[in-house]
């Protein structure tokens, strides 16, 4: 029995625990929180009955294997390293850290104690990309020559998650005072992945640029400088030689939360569909290729990042997203940054 500590019981908490509960062999049995109503909601919805409100005391009573780290993103570089430190293996939520080289700091500490890391790049769990994935690695659509991919979003535009301009929830994502990265690190890094993945190859060179739009009068609502990125636009050449364009917004309106990719080669193409309800993979092959016809694929149930990693602990082996996966994203979304201001492509 893998016994859990979680870090954070706020939203995404209860979205980790309710998936380990369904998962046999292992157990949340503490929980910390410096928010102690979010920590005795959770560990009351969760029947935990150890509770910390500093990580140091959890790590000091040790009665853990590993830890599920749900905290706010400037948090997960120090809380992990500390975790670490103790020996403890992670899952982090996504980004791993706020710079790439935070982020390479917790990879490298994480495997020169051979412990296990992973992060939790929720899109990985779609059947359809893994499948694509395998599809590509297998030759099935030849060499590889384009890929176009799109996360799209309009909680900006209408209100069907809240009301972004009355709720802390959503203002802190538009503020960089507030730690965002924009919609450049909060869901660039979920497109950067599941276009990667996909297309079977890491990025080699990239040019980027970021927009911020006017949203309010003096682009400010109360103590939030809305400042962050509303939009990213991405001109990528992959390792394997392919060229490819990835956009992300919050004003894509008409879509709530899509992730759509495309991967054209020599011998066909493979194209993804994801959103809220839907999980759709295509293939274009064979004698389809000069009649531009698309077959749908059923693909099979895949394990999620969290049955993987308690898998990975029961066998000792991480698996993919790793920490230098991520970490490695980290990079990529870095030089986005430099890309944009420099107005220039930027080689890895």
């Amino acid at each position: 029995m893998q016994k859990l500590l979680i870090l954070g019981t706020g939203g995404m908490a209860h979205t980790h625990a309710a998936a380990f509960a369904a998962i046999p062999d292992c157990k949340i049995v503490v929980a910390v929180d410096n928010n102690p109503d979010n920590l005795a909601q959770f560990c009351a919805e969760f029947g935990v009955e150890t509770r910390f409100n500093d990580l140091a005391d959890a790590i000091a009573w040790g009665e853990f294997d590993a830890a599920l780290n749900v905290t706010p993103d400037p948090i997960h570089h120090p809380t992990t390293m500390a975790l670490i430190a103790a020996g403890k293996h992670v899952f982090c939520e996504k980004p791993l850290a706020e710079t790439y080289p935070l982020a390479k700091e917790m990879a490298d500490g994480i495997e020169a104690k051979n412990l296990v890391g992973m992060v939790n790049l929720t899109y990985r769990n779609s059947a359809g990309i893994q499948l694509a994935h395998e599809l590509v690695r297998d030759g099935e659509i030849g060499e590889v020559r384009h890929f176009e991919a799109s996360y799209r979003q309009s909680w900006l535009v209408g209100n069907h998650w809240g009301d972004w301009q009355t709720e802390q929830r959503w203002l802190w994502r538009l503020s960089e005072a507030h730690g965002s990265l924009g919609v450049l690190g909060d869901v660039g890094i979920h497109i950067l992945d599941f276009a990667g993945f996909a297309a079977n190859s890491e990025v080699a060179e990239i040019s980027c640029k970021l927009k911020t739009f006017h949203k309010a009068e003096n682009d400010r609502i109360g103590d939030y400088p809305l400042d962050a990125n509303d939009s990213a636009i991405m001109n990528i050449e992959l390792k394997n030689g392919a060229l490819g364009v990835i956009h992300a917004s919050r004003f894509a309106t008409g879509y709530a939360n899509a992730l759509k990719l495309v991967v054209h080669g020599t011998k066909g193409a493979v194209r993804v569909d994801l959103d809220q309800s839907w999980d759709h993979l295509d293939i274009c092959r064979g004698d389809n290729v000069h009649t531009q016809a698309w077959e749908r694929i059923k693909a099979p149930d895949v394990k999620t990042n969290y049955a993987r990693f308690i898998d990975a602990l029961n066998n000792g082996q991480t698996q993919d997203p790793s920490f230098r996966t991520a970490a490695n994203l980290q990079k990529v979304l870095d030089l986005c940054v430099e890309s944009d201001g420099l107005g220039k492509t930027i080689q890895i």
